[in-house]
Protein backbone atom coordinates (compact mmCIF):
# COMPACT_ATOMS: atom_id res chain seq x y z
CA UNK A 1 0.00 0.00 0.00
CA UNK A 2 1.42 3.19 -1.33
CA UNK A 3 1.88 6.16 1.76
CA UNK A 4 -1.60 7.72 0.73
CA UNK A 5 -2.07 11.27 2.29
CA UNK A 6 -5.76 11.25 2.18
CA UNK A 7 -5.71 8.44 4.50
CA UNK A 8 -2.90 10.22 6.74
CA UNK A 9 -5.47 13.22 6.24
CA UNK A 10 -8.47 10.94 7.71
CA UNK A 11 -6.35 9.68 10.77
CA UNK A 12 -5.88 13.06 11.82
CA UNK A 13 -9.78 14.32 11.69
CA UNK A 14 -10.05 16.53 14.98
CA UNK A 15 -13.89 17.61 14.03
CA UNK A 16 -17.22 16.85 11.89
CA UNK A 17 -16.56 20.14 9.65
CA UNK A 18 -12.96 18.58 9.15
CA UNK A 19 -14.53 15.24 7.90
CA UNK A 20 -16.96 17.09 5.85
CA UNK A 21 -14.28 18.71 4.17
CA UNK A 22 -12.19 15.92 3.63
CA UNK A 23 -14.57 13.42 2.04
CA UNK A 24 -16.39 16.04 -0.33
CA UNK A 25 -12.35 16.33 -2.01
CA UNK A 26 -12.33 12.16 -1.84
CA UNK A 27 -15.68 11.06 -3.42
CA UNK A 28 -14.89 10.93 -6.62
CA UNK A 29 -11.60 9.25 -6.10
CA UNK A 30 -11.98 7.27 -3.20
CA UNK A 31 -13.15 3.91 -5.32
CA UNK A 32 -10.70 3.75 -7.73
CA UNK A 33 -8.08 5.49 -5.73
CA UNK A 34 -8.06 4.52 -1.45
CA UNK A 35 -9.78 1.90 -1.86
CA UNK A 36 -9.05 -0.76 -5.32
CA UNK A 37 -5.04 0.64 -4.41
CA UNK A 38 -4.85 -0.22 -0.78
CA UNK A 39 -6.66 -3.38 -1.49
CA UNK A 40 -9.55 -2.20 1.22
CA UNK A 41 -11.40 -5.24 2.61
CA UNK A 42 -12.99 -3.57 5.56
CA UNK A 43 -16.31 -3.18 4.06
CA UNK A 44 -16.52 -7.12 2.64
CA UNK A 45 -15.50 -8.22 6.34
CA UNK A 46 -18.33 -6.27 7.88
CA UNK A 47 -20.73 -7.40 5.97
CA UNK A 48 -19.69 -10.90 5.62
CA UNK A 49 -19.53 -11.29 9.70
CA UNK A 50 -23.26 -9.92 9.58
CA UNK A 51 -24.50 -12.15 7.29
CA UNK A 52 -22.78 -15.15 9.12
CA UNK A 53 -24.30 -14.53 12.58
CA UNK A 54 -27.93 -14.16 10.74
CA UNK A 55 -28.17 -10.50 10.15
CA UNK A 56 -31.21 -9.04 7.75
CA UNK A 57 -33.07 -6.69 6.72
CA UNK A 58 -34.32 -3.48 6.69
CA UNK A 59 -30.32 -2.08 7.97
CA UNK A 60 -28.78 0.85 7.84
CA UNK A 61 -25.67 1.30 6.97
CA UNK A 62 -23.79 4.40 9.27
CA UNK A 63 -21.20 6.05 7.70
CA UNK A 64 -21.75 4.24 4.28
CA UNK A 65 -19.70 6.30 2.36
CA UNK A 66 -19.61 5.27 -1.45
CA UNK A 67 -21.48 2.28 -0.53
CA UNK A 68 -19.09 -0.54 -0.24
CA UNK A 69 -20.55 -2.07 2.62
CA UNK A 70 -23.72 -1.83 1.36
CA UNK A 71 -22.34 -3.45 -1.79
CA UNK A 72 -21.15 -6.21 -0.12
CA UNK A 73 -24.15 -6.77 2.01
CA UNK A 74 -26.49 -6.60 -1.42
CA UNK A 75 -24.32 -9.38 -2.92
CA UNK A 76 -25.12 -11.55 0.07
CA UNK A 77 -29.02 -11.19 -0.47
CA UNK A 78 -29.58 -8.95 2.40
CA UNK A 79 -31.90 -5.88 1.64
CA UNK A 80 -33.56 -3.36 1.66
CA UNK A 81 -30.22 -0.99 3.22
CA UNK A 82 -30.23 2.67 3.79
CA UNK A 83 -27.37 4.62 4.31
CA UNK A 84 -26.32 7.04 6.30
CA UNK A 85 -22.72 9.61 6.53
CA UNK A 86 -22.01 13.05 7.26
CA UNK A 87 -20.69 13.59 3.50
CA UNK A 88 -22.96 14.40 0.90
CA UNK A 89 -20.73 14.26 -1.94
CA UNK A 90 -19.81 10.47 -0.65
CA UNK A 91 -23.25 9.18 -0.71
CA UNK A 92 -23.82 10.78 -4.01
CA UNK A 93 -21.65 8.58 -5.85
CA UNK A 94 -22.99 5.71 -3.70
CA UNK A 95 -26.52 7.01 -5.07
CA UNK A 96 -25.28 6.45 -8.43
CA UNK A 97 -24.82 2.38 -7.76
CA UNK A 98 -28.43 1.39 -7.11
CA UNK A 99 -27.66 -0.43 -3.48
CA UNK A 100 -29.73 1.53 -1.28
CA UNK A 101 -33.36 2.68 -0.25
CA UNK A 102 -32.66 5.79 0.78
CA UNK A 103 -29.87 7.60 1.79
CA UNK A 104 -29.04 10.56 4.79
CA UNK A 105 -27.03 13.18 5.17
CA UNK A 106 -26.15 13.29 8.67
CA UNK A 107 -23.76 13.15 12.17
CA UNK A 108 -23.73 10.22 14.21
CA UNK A 109 -22.90 12.00 17.15
CA UNK A 110 -26.58 14.25 16.62
CA UNK A 111 -28.54 11.11 16.65
CA UNK A 112 -29.70 9.28 13.73
CA UNK A 113 -33.37 9.57 12.20
CA UNK A 114 -35.69 6.73 11.61
CA UNK A 115 -38.10 7.57 9.55
CA UNK A 116 -40.01 4.37 9.12
CA UNK A 117 -39.14 3.67 12.60
CA UNK A 118 -35.79 0.95 14.02
CA UNK A 119 -33.88 -1.19 11.58
CA UNK A 120 -33.77 -5.20 12.12
CA UNK A 121 -29.88 -4.36 12.01
CA UNK A 122 -27.06 -1.85 11.91
CA UNK A 123 -23.27 -1.90 10.08
CA UNK A 124 -20.76 0.14 9.85
CA UNK A 125 -17.08 -0.16 8.27
CA UNK A 126 -14.46 2.24 8.71
CA UNK A 127 -16.14 4.63 11.09
CA UNK A 128 -15.40 4.03 14.00
CA UNK A 129 -11.76 4.79 13.75
CA UNK A 130 -8.98 7.05 14.26
CA UNK A 131 -9.91 10.89 14.11
CA UNK A 132 -13.54 9.95 13.18
CA UNK A 133 -16.40 8.28 15.92
CA UNK A 134 -15.73 7.23 19.23
CA UNK A 135 -17.55 4.91 21.58
CA UNK A 136 -19.86 7.15 22.43
CA UNK A 137 -21.66 6.81 18.82
CA UNK A 138 -22.32 3.68 19.97
CA UNK A 139 -25.85 4.97 21.27
CA UNK A 140 -26.98 6.15 18.13
CA UNK A 141 -26.43 3.04 16.31
CA UNK A 142 -28.37 0.77 19.23
CA UNK A 143 -30.88 3.62 19.28
CA UNK A 144 -31.59 2.95 15.73
CA UNK A 145 -32.66 -0.84 15.75
CA UNK A 146 -35.02 -3.17 17.51
CA UNK A 147 -35.24 -5.51 20.21
CA UNK A 148 -32.95 -8.42 19.02
CA UNK A 149 -31.56 -7.03 16.11
CA UNK A 150 -28.27 -7.02 15.69
CA UNK A 151 -25.36 -4.72 15.30
CA UNK A 152 -21.60 -5.19 13.37
CA UNK A 153 -19.04 -2.31 13.24
CA UNK A 154 -15.54 -2.20 12.60
CA UNK A 155 -13.49 -0.71 15.57
CA UNK A 156 -9.77 0.16 14.16
CA UNK A 157 -7.77 -2.01 17.14
CA UNK A 158 -5.32 0.69 18.40
CA UNK A 159 -8.63 3.04 18.39
CA UNK A 160 -10.40 0.73 20.66
CA UNK A 161 -8.20 0.29 23.27
CA UNK A 162 -7.00 3.96 22.94
CA UNK A 163 -10.52 5.63 23.66
CA UNK A 164 -12.34 3.51 25.94
CA UNK A 165 -14.96 1.68 24.01
CA UNK A 166 -14.03 -1.18 26.64
CA UNK A 167 -15.55 0.95 29.14
CA UNK A 168 -18.23 2.22 27.26
CA UNK A 169 -19.68 -1.37 26.71
CA UNK A 170 -19.36 -1.96 30.46
CA UNK A 171 -22.21 0.68 30.41
CA UNK A 172 -24.08 -0.62 27.54
CA UNK A 173 -24.29 -4.12 29.46
CA UNK A 174 -28.40 -3.17 30.18
CA UNK A 175 -29.22 -2.20 26.83
CA UNK A 176 -26.91 -4.80 24.30
CA UNK A 177 -26.10 -8.89 24.62
CA UNK A 178 -24.94 -11.13 22.90
CA UNK A 179 -21.17 -9.62 22.60
CA UNK A 180 -18.54 -10.50 20.35
CA UNK A 181 -15.59 -8.80 18.94
CA UNK A 182 -13.31 -10.97 15.89
CA UNK A 183 -10.29 -9.13 15.19
CA UNK A 184 -10.09 -8.83 10.82
CA UNK A 185 -7.40 -7.13 8.75
CA UNK A 186 -8.58 -3.85 7.22
CA UNK A 187 -6.34 -4.57 4.26
CA UNK A 188 -6.07 -7.19 1.60
CA UNK A 189 -2.76 -9.41 0.82
CA UNK A 190 -2.18 -6.66 -1.88
CA UNK A 191 -1.17 -3.75 0.95
CA UNK A 192 1.90 -2.36 1.52
CA UNK A 193 3.30 0.81 3.18
CA UNK A 194 2.99 1.44 6.66
CA UNK A 195 -0.77 0.83 7.15
CA UNK A 196 -0.41 -2.55 5.51
CA UNK A 197 -1.44 -4.97 8.67
CA UNK A 198 -3.37 -2.89 10.49
CA UNK A 199 -6.34 -4.47 12.21
CA UNK A 200 -10.15 -3.26 13.32
CA UNK A 201 -12.27 -5.32 15.89
CA UNK A 202 -15.52 -6.18 14.36
CA UNK A 203 -18.05 -5.90 17.49
CA UNK A 204 -20.95 -7.59 17.13
CA UNK A 205 -24.19 -7.44 19.43
CA UNK A 206 -27.48 -7.73 19.44
CA UNK A 207 -29.75 -4.50 21.07
CA UNK A 208 -31.53 -6.19 24.67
Amino acid sequence: MTKDPSLDAAYALDSPDDSVRLYSAWADSYDNGFARDNDYILPEQVARHFATIGGFGPVLDVGAGTGLCGAALRARGIDPIDGTDISAEMLDVAATKDIYRTTRVENILNGLALPDGPYQGAVSSGTFTNGHVGPDGLDSVIAAVRPRGWVVISVNAAHFGATGFADKLALLEPEITDVRTTEVAIYGPQATGPHATDTALLLAFRRA
